[in-house]
């Protein structure tokens, strides 16, 4: 089967599509985990950017403390349009046609920990990009809405990707981190020889968004290209130290972490402290703060001893940041792993969360669950997702 996974991360820079082959080995129990029995080809991956008054339309809406009703509804149907057209361009484009789509949808608000709200205490998410539009038009069934069922299940809803983490990376041999760097970073560590239940994943934190805010706001740029501003400032120690007390980066997993935690206002705050600082020493500091706080998570909650993990392996945006990569080269040093990037495994980093997705939606097909309650702190596997028929 041929399944176009969709992704539109917190970011909100614009939509990934991946176009992967899923097949079989060999046929596995009903509702039993697939993991063992399926094998993932890469086939195309595209990518297609917000148009500016979109991008800017998703950013007002994520944890806004007011918004329009009407609004979110439009949005959530103009957003169905615009998944649909890309998974269209990218069919024709590489000339594959699609069987199935997984598709994430942007995410407006995730809460993973539950909160009293009208005498009940909540946990809740909201993804918008209405499913049965996508499929519609597309004229194949659409697999959207991803986390509520994990949530439902006593879980967090974060993070997924784990799931085709363990497919990819697992090893008899060699230990691995594998970190994903989007607007959010997060890890799933495999343990050398593990069992789908020692999987460890969830968010280290701020990837790529508060560096993409405040190079926004200082420089008018939607992000560091290759992390030039970064390379040419200095950190702030006593700016970087104070952020790294946030009180985010000492809460055990399992967790997730969204724009409520590193979002407008945690990036507004950052900037005032830096003061009067150089404007590049700003980004630079911001920068230090993602490398630094995936390492802290590593050392806090990963890695007991030197040796049981010996490679990192690194996908999403920030895998293209050189600047990124040789700060995080640094912190990581004492622990003693190789960096390694996500396309070495046969799967460009920029498409593998678009490909999780696809995954994930060919097991919901098929009524098998794809979360990974370890990670996500659910009480037991759930089959994600809701089908939309075309």
């Amino acid at each position: 089967m041929i399944v176009a996974g969709v992704m539109s991360g917190t970011s909100a820079d614009g939509i990934n599509v991946a176009l992967v082959k899923i097949v079989w080995r060999e046929r596995p129990r009903p509702r039993a985990s697939g993991w063992m029995s399926l094998s993932l080809e890469f086939l195309a991956h595209a990518e297609y950017p917000y148009p500016q008054k979109v991008r800017y339309a998703v950013l007002e809406a994520m944890n806004a403390p007011h918004a329009s009703v009407a609004n979110l509804a439009r949005l959530n149907f103009l957003l169905a349009e615009l998944y649909a057209e890309a998974v269209l361009a990218t069919q024709k484009r590489f000339r594959h046609k699609i069987d199935l789509v997984g598709c994430h949808g942007q995410t407006l608000y995730h809460q993973g920990e539950p909160a009293p709200f009208l005498g009940r205490n909540l946990a809740v998410t909201w993804q918008t990009g209405e499913g049965a539009v996508i499929a519609a038009r597309i004229g194949t069934p659409v697999v959207s809405d991803f986390r509520p069922a994990d949530m439902a299940a006593g879980g967090k809803g974060a993070p997924l990707v784990p799931f085709l983490d363990y497919l990819l990376y697992r090893d008899p041999r060699v230990g691995r981190i594998v970190q994903n760097i989007g607007g959010i970073a997060n890890l799933t560590a495999i343990p050398a020889g593990a069992s789908p239940e020692k999987v460890v994943a969830f968010d280290t934190g701020p990837g790529n968004m508060v560096i993409d805010t405040v190079t926004d706001r200082l420089f008018g740029k939607p992000y560091d290209r290759d992390g030039r501003i970064a390379a040419s400032g200095n950190v702030l120690d006593d700016v970087l130290s104070h952020a790294l007390r946030t009180p985010f980066f000492r809460r055990k997993p399992p967790k997730t972490a969204g724009r409520e935690e590193f979002g407008r206002e945690f990036a507004q705050q950052f900037i005032e402290r830096c003061e009067r600082a150089k404007k590049a020493d700003v980004v630079a500091t911001a920068t230090a703060l993602t490398a630094r706080s995936i390492a802290d998570a590593l050392r806090r909650f990963v890695v007991r001893r030197r040796g049981r993990f010996s490679e990192f392996v690194v996908s999403g945006g920030g895998a293209n940041n050189p600047t990124l990569l040789a700060m995080l080269a640094n912190d990581l040093r004492p622990l003693g792993m190789r960096i390694r990037s996500s396309d070495e495994f046969g799967l460009p980093s920029e498409a593998k969360e678009a490909a999780a997705f696809a995954l994930m939606a060919f097991e919901t097909w098929n009524r098998r669950a794809s979360n990974v309650p370890s990670a996500t702190g659910a009480k037991r596997a759930a089959i994600l997702g809701k089908i939309s028929y075309a």
